[in-house]
C-alpha cells in the first residue's frame, strides 16, 4: 500500500482530515498524590477505586487511599479481579459502584484492573451486560469521568480508547472500541514500575513494542500517530531487557513508562492488527498474558504482512538501530522480525504457543473468531481463515 504520509504531500493527504484522542496526562516521579487532584477535579465525592491484590500487596492502594483521603474524599475499593478481566467480574464492579453511590471511577494496575474500570463505567450509564458493547462505538452515553494509575509499562489502557474483556462463555476476549472510553486523566508514576514481578514486565514490555508496531503499519496510521510508535519501538528495544536485571533502576523505569504512553497514543488513535486479534483469541482460550502470547505472534506478523507491503519496516529497522534499514524494505523486515524475536527470548517468552499450551485442533476456531477481531480492520494485509490458521500453526 505504500506509505504516503512518508512521502511529498500528495492533493489527496492535504485534503485529509485525521483525529487524536488522548488524556489530560500528568508523568512523573511521585505524581501518585496527582491522582486525588485530579479526581477531585472531576467531581467525586465518593470514588471507586479498582485495583488487585498485587497492588494492595505492594503498597501502592494505601498511599493512593492516603491521598484519596487528605483530599476529602471517601473512595471505594473494589479488587475482585483477575488477570484478563471477564464480563462477570466487570458486572460485579457495577454492582458495587452502584450499591455505594459513587461518582468518579480511578483504575490503580495494569491492563486487567484499567480495562475493568473502563467497562464498570461504560455499564453505569449505558446498563446492559457489558458483552452488548463488543466492536466499535456501540455506546450511546457518556461515561462517568475516569482516572487512570498505570502499574505496568504496556498495556496502553490508560490513554486508549479500547476495552478488552473475556467472554467467559466462548472462552475468547473482545475488544470494545469508542471514543467515550478514553479516560479523561492519566497519571502515570514510574516509581510503581518497580514492583511489577519480572514476568509481568516482559510482557507488558513487549505489549508496547507491539503497539507501537502495530500502529506504525496500521493502515489508519498518520503523521500524528507515526512518531509516537517509532519512538515507543525505539525505547522499548533499548530499555526493556535493561529493567529485567535491574528493575529499581528508575532513570530506565521513566524510559518504559514513556514508551508505553507513547505506544498507547498511537495505538488508540492509529489502532492496530492480526498480532492483537490473534493473541486476544489465545488470552480468552487459556487466560494466559496478553503481551506474552503478542511476543510469540509478532515476529511471524511481521513476515506476514511484509509479504504485502515490506516499505514501512525499514523506519522500523532504523528505529530499532538495525543496519539493515538501509537494506532493502524486505530484508530490513526480516530483520525487525529477527529482533523481536531475540528480545523476546533475552526476557523469558516461550518459542511457541504450544510452550503455553495451545494445540493444533483448536487453530481453526481461533482463526475464525480472529476473523471476528476489531483489530482486523485496520491491518495492512488483508487474511482468509486458511491463512490465519498457518499464522497460528507457524507459531506453534
Amino acid at each position: 500500500m505504500g506509505r504516503a504520509w512518508h512521502l511529498p504531500a500528495t492533493e489527496r493527504d492535504v485534503a485529509r482530515t485525521v483525529k487524536f484522542h488522548a488524556p489530560e496526562i500528568v508523568f512523573g516521579m511521585g505524581a501518585l498524590g496527582e491522582a486525588a487532584h485530579a479526581a477531585a477535579r472531576l467531581g467525586a465525592v465518593r470514588p471507586m477505586l479498582v485495583t488487585d491484590g498485587g497492588l494492595i500487596e505492594a503498597g501502592w492502594v494505601a498511599e493512593l487511599i492516603g491521598h484519596l483521603r487528605e483530599a476529602g474524599l471517601m473512595p471505594t475499593v473494589f479488587d475482585e479481579l483477575t488477570p484478563n478481566p471477564k464480563d462477570h467480574e466487570v458486572a460485579a464492579g457495577f454492582e458495587r459502584y452502584a450499591a455505594a453511590d459513587c461518582d468518579v471511577i480511578i483504575a490503580l494496575g495494569g491492563g486487567s484492573a484499567m480495562d475493568a474500570a473502563k467497562g464498570i463505567a461504560l455499564l453505569t450509564s449505558n446498563g446492559g451486560a457489558i458483552l452488548d458493547y463488543a466492536g466499535v462505538d456501540k455506546m450511546h452515553r457518556p461515561i462517568p469521568p475516569t482516572v487512570m494509575v498505570p502499574s505496568t509499562s504496556g498495556t496502553g489502557a490508560d490513554v486508549s480508547q479500547f476495552c478488552i474483556v473475556t467472554d467467559t462463555v466462548r472462552e475468547s476476549k473482545v475488544t470494545i472500541i469508542g471514543r467515550t472510553l478514553v479516560p479523561d486523566v492519566t497519571v502515570i508514576d514510574p516509581r510503581l514500575l518497580t514492583t511489577m514481578p519480572g514476568w509481568l514486565n516482559a510482557a507488558t514490555g513487549l505489549d508496547a513494542l507491539t503497539h507501537g508496531i502495530e500502529a506504525f503499519v496500521s493502515i489508519a496510521h498518520n503523521p500524528l500517530t507515526d512518531n509516537h510508535a517509532l519512538r515507543s519501538v525505539g525505547m522499548v528495544v533499548r530499555t526493556l531487557g535493561a529493567t529485567m536485571t535491574a528493575p529499581r533502576d528508575l532513570s530506565r523505569r521513566l524510559t518504559m513508562a514513556q514508551a508505553s504512553l507513547e505506544a498507547g497514543l498511537a495505538f488508540t488513535n492509529a489502532i492496530l492488527g492480526v498480532a492483537h486479534a490473534m493473541s486476544h483469541q489465545v488470552g480468552g482460550l487459556l487466560d494466559k498474558p496478553h503481551g506474552v502470547i503478542n511476543g510469540i505472534l509478532l515476529p511471524h506478523v511481521v513476515r506476514f504482512n511484509a509479504e504485502a507491503d515490506p516499505e514501512p519496516y525499514a523506519a522500523i529497522a532504523a528505529s530499532m538501530g538495525l543496519p539493515e534499514h538501509r537494506a532493502s524494505p524486505y530484508e530490513a523486515a526480516q530483520a525487525v522480525a529477527d529482533r523481536i524475536a531475540e528480545l523476546a527470548r533475552e526476557v523469558g517468552v516461550p518459542r511457541g504457543l504450544a510452550d503455553l499450551g495451545v494445540r493444533p485442533e483448536v487453530l481453526p476456531r481461533l482463526a475464525r473468531t480472529t476473523l471476528e477481531d476489531a483489530c482486523m480492520a485496520t491491518n495492512p494485509r488483508r487474511a482468509t481463515v486458511d491463512e490465519i490458521v498457518e499464522l497460528f500453526r507457524v507459531a506453534l
